[in-house]
């Protein structure tokens, strides 16, 4: 069966951009810095827990940390738990072949770090249940990734150059949050990887504008207005998330500010002078969307500011 134009525009894009990757790969390996999860791990304050080594019980008295950052680890836990159908749908769209199969194969291999890291200090400072953590990955994974937008490569590219930023914004502000200073190593260790990951991809697609700038804009555009984070699928996410949100870990307005503002600028979406057609008319579509989530994370913040207010006054 013959290509269909829109893959042919694919494959002959992804030509155009492998001298891109390679830079990029070089780059990315002369900047990443070797680190080994269990020298963040406190193995020291570990202790059998009941089961056929017949120690003890969790408890939720023996965890040390606020239930805001306890959720939050749980979720970007339950998130890095699901890297097989990261990378499965990443070598889809990018191959194994190359400079973008030795990307596909470092990324994983740094990202597969995290979960390792973020499993063994929950486990050995007890901050969450173990058997409902493993219950949860038992869930999440059976449940499997599909990206939302097939193996298109722009969407896919424009996806994760957003995504791997968000997910740096909540490492953070996770490690912040949690009121111990080896969580917070961590998760700043973590986030110091996923920074680089963002730039990769943002880079890739800075220079897919240049080559194809109505295509990628539109897929730009799409990503944005449909942006979900990859832990989606994690059972109780919706009330993960607003616990989430309410501490400040990661909202809407920092997924304004932070996360999609600094991208499009470095990308200088809004002062670009070769968007014709379709690529014009999804970059105002952009706009007025940013408008509307700006609009929505006021509010957003109003409310909270009111919650806490009144909270106060009841406390005080």
């Amino acid at each position: 069966m013959p290509e269909s134009p829109e893959k042919k525009f694919q494959h002959g894009l992804m030509l155009e951009l492998e001298q891109v990757v390679e830079k990029e790969l070089d780059r990315h390996l002369s900047m990443a810095k070797e680190w080994f999860p269990h020298q963040y791990v406190p193995w020291s304050e570990g202790r059998d827990f009941d089961g056929p080594l017949g120690g003890e019980e969790w408890s939720l008295d023996q965890s040390k940390l606020a239930s805001e950052a306890r959720e939050s680890l749980i979720v970007n836990l339950l998130t890095e738990d699901n890297l097989p159908g990261y990378h499965n749908a990443i070598a889809t769209v990018f191959g194994q072949e190359g400079a973008w199969g030795t990307w596909v194969n470092r990324w994983t291999a740094e990202e597969n770090r995290h979960g390792i890291v973020l499993r063994d200090y929950l486990t050995v400072t007890r901050a969450v249940d173990p058997v409902a953590l493993e219950r949860a990955r038992m869930h999440h994974m059976e449940q499997g990734y599909a990206a939302t937008h097939g193996d298109s490569f722009l969407h896919g590219t424009a996806y994760v150059s957003f995504q791997e930023l968000a997910t740096r914004v909540s490492h953070r502000n996770t490690g912040r949050a949690s009121g111990d200073p080896v969580c917070e190593q961590m998760m700043t260790r973590i986030a110091a990887d996923e920074n680089l990951h963002m730039i990769f991809y943002r880079n890739l697609m800075g220079a897919a504008l240049e080559i194809a700038p109505n295509e990628t804009m539109r897929a730009i555009t799409d990503v944005v207005k449909a942006f979900e984070m990859p832990g989606t699928g994690i059972e109780g996410f919706l009330k993960k998330s607003v616990i989430i949100a309410n501490a400040g870990i990661y909202d809407l307005r920092l997924h304004h500010d932070d996360v999609l503002v600094p991208v499009l600028r470095k990308w200088r979406v809004f002062d670009r002078t070769d968007l014709t057609g379709d690529g014009e008319k999804a970059r105002e579509e952009l706009a007025e969307f940013l408008e509307q989530l700006d609009a929505a994370a006021t509010k957003f913040e109003t409310r909270r500011e009111e919650r806490r207010a009144r909270r106060a006054a009841r406390e005080s």
